[in-house]
């Protein structure tokens, strides 16, 4: 296996931090155009069945919702990232051990947050220009993933030294500036909406709890093209909803 090969088997782990390694042939590869786009991930190994066959899969289209009593997101979170790297899908930030989500009575681990361009989840049949996905893990092996809408308009401080500092190339990862702090990229204001999905690039298995944040964050028009050089299109297309609910915190 060449050196390309195994990051692009690594990157793949690194978005789906609950698979096995699984260090596939090229004609697995997916990508978001071409002869490996979301249509097609499905067909692409055996393991990714649930991206065609699923019936939770993210993201969706959100327009009715159930206003609902959900617990409270309890964020403590560090105030800082491990690692940042170009994965050949998106730029991820890693995070050390010790930040964590409660939700209810179950906590979870905060493993990464990376990027897509426009965003996955749509409102009302609408994207924005970007989202935002903090994933977590709870130790029964289920995910949390607390989705943060980016729209334009003032600039990010945190997002911004992310994009500064983001590698212009698919490569191993490497130590993120000191002062990014994932908080930043909160809204100050954490209602949001939540609904059983499933993850957004393959395997697409479904064990995720949406938790996407009803009040969007701005960043700036300038960061968000830059992001765009890197990676112009990197979003699934909506899924069929199947008839799930989708709660809305009050």
């Amino acid at each position: 296996m060449n050196r390309r090969h195994a990051l692009k088997a690594l990157a793949g782990l690194a978005l789906c931090p609950v698979c096995k390694p699984s260090f596939a042939a090229e004609g697995a590869h997916w990508s978001y155009e071409g002869a490996g786009a979301p249509a097609k991930w499905g067909d692409l190994d055996a393991a990714n069945k649930a991206c065609a066959v699923g019936l939770q899969q993210s993201p969706i289209d959100i327009e009715a919702t159930v206003k609902s009593q959900l617990p409270a997101l309890k964020v403590n979170w560090g105030k800082s990232a491990d690692t940042i790297v170009n994965n050949g899908h998106t730029i991820q930030l890693n995070f050390a051990e010790g930040s964590t989500l409660t939700l209810g009575d179950v906590k979870y681990k905060l493993l990464q947050v990376h990027f897509h361009r426009p965003s996955e989840h749509q409102i009302g049949g609408k994207n924005f220009p970007m989202e935002a996905h903090f994933v977590h893990r709870n130790d029964a092996g289920g995910l949390a993933v607390v989705g943060v809408l980016m729209a334009e308009g003032r600039p990010n401080a945190a997002f911004g030294k992310i994009v500064k500092t983001m590698p212009a190339a698919e490569a191993p990862a490497v130590k993120a500036d000191p002062s990014i702090d994932p908080h930043a990229m909160l809204p100050t204001k954490l209602s949001y909406f939540r609904y059983p999905g499933s993850l957004t690039t393959p395997p697409c298995s479904e064990v995720v709890e949406w938790l996407l944040l009803t009040t969007p964050v701005q960043v700036s028009a300038a960061d968000v093209a830059a992001f765009a050089k890197l990676y112009p299109m990197n979003a699934r297309p909506v899924q069929k909803d199947n008839r799930r609910y989708v709660l809305r915190s009050i």
